[in-house]
């Protein structure tokens, strides 16, 4: 059986998408990947939980999949609406890579360790609130583009100042030139490219998701802290691919790389965040991890601002855990989350 994959074009989606052909491939199949342009891959001056209302990174690529040019499509998970097409199903969820958010420096510092005031980036809201419950005095600034670009933006003011003092030394006489090719040819690839790009903004820190990182290749080449997921918590679905496709015999083809552990945790996030229907508008985390017969979860639901916040921590039945997180949404909505994702919404409306 040939089977084509719907994904999005970025070098991320790319490395996602093959861990999908791989694991497919290995079944005697031929699979071949269908680079499709999404909304959010176009519209590139919007923020990112605005573009998530309307799922812009997912639609388009599932639109191939009803429409019968592609079998499945792939998706990174945390970006997919809660509601998606009522003829398509989460056919398949590989093991999950690691779900945390973790703070890259250009020195490897933790959030403590921040200048006062100082400009972390990210285009997530729910990382915004989280920052600023912690440490309100951040500058926390919106960016976007790839993985990379990312990076290139965060090492670009450092690495630049330091060519620039030995270049100057060098022309000075203070130092040999040979010293300044020895630090060029020392660089990584991301650094080389990060001396060349033009900033308008310094940042100080970034918050991204190890997933991410990793599956980019930049883990090795950045320094970072891992945010502890107990209090920084990820995104529900963060580190999880999920491959959608119709009922019946391709849906049932791309289940042979479901991950049973991985479908359960992120089946109970995925219930949290769609019965308080946050989606990508309101500052919400999830993160459940079955341990024996429970799946232990934590979420939290906060204020834009950080000002707020509700945080839970609750053991639930592995053998009823969809059920189970519905009745904790609940509980969670009861006490207060519900009124904060209203204000979320009220926000992102104005």
């Amino acid at each position: 059986m040939d089977i084509r994959l719907a994904t999005r074009g970025s070098d991320l989606a790319l490395r996602q998408a093959a861990v999908v052909k791989e694991s497919l491939a290995t079944r005697r199949r031929n699979v071949a990947l269908v680079e499709v342009e999404t909304e959010g891959d176009r519209v590139r001056d919007e923020l990112i939980h605005r573009l998530g209302r309307t799922g812009a990174f997912v639609r388009a690529l599932d639109e191939r999949v009803l429409d019968g040019d592609c079998a499945a499509a792939v998706h990174s998970m945390k970006d997919m609406p809660t509601e998606f097409p009522d003829d398509l199903v989460v056919a398949g969820v590989p093991e999950r890579a690691a779900a945390t958010d973790v703070l890259v420096t250009p020195d490897g510092g933790s959030l403590d360790d921040l200048p006062e005031g100082a400009t972390v980036g990210t285009g997530s809201l729910r990382r915004q609130a989280q920052l600023l419950a912690e440490r309100p005095d951040l500058d926390v600034t919106p960016i976007r583009g790839n993985v990379d670009t990312r990076i290139e933006k965060l090492l670009a003011p450092s690495l630049q100042a330091e060519h620039q003092r030995l270049t100057e030394q060098a022309d000075d006489g203070d130092v040999d030139e040979a010293k300044v090719d020895d630090w060029f040819d020392a660089l990584a690839e991301i650094e080389r490219r990060a001396l060349e790009r033009d900033t308008d903004t310094t940042y100080d820190a970034l918050v991204m998701a190890e997933a991410g990182l990793d599956r980019a290749g930049l883990l090795h080449h950045v320094e970072y802290d891992r945010l502890d997921p107990a209090s920084f918590v990820p995104a529900p679905g963060q580190g999880a691919i999920a491959v959608t496709a119709p009922g019946g015999e391709p849906a049932e083809t791309v289940s042979t790389i479901d991950h049973p552990r991985t479908r359960v945790e992120t089946t109970v996030e995925r219930t949290i965040l769609g019965e308080l229907n946050g989606g990508c508008v309101a500052p919400i985390g999830v993160y459940a991890v079955v341990q024996g017969r429970h799946v232990h979860t934590v979420a939290r639901v906060l204020a834009t601002d950080g000002s707020e916040s509700i945080r839970e921590t609750r053991d639930l039945p592995v053998n009823d855990h969809a059920n189970a997180a519905a009745a904790f949404a609940a509980d969670l909505a009861d006490r207060g989350a519900a009124e904060l994702v209203k204000q979320a919404r009220e926000e992102a409306d104005v």
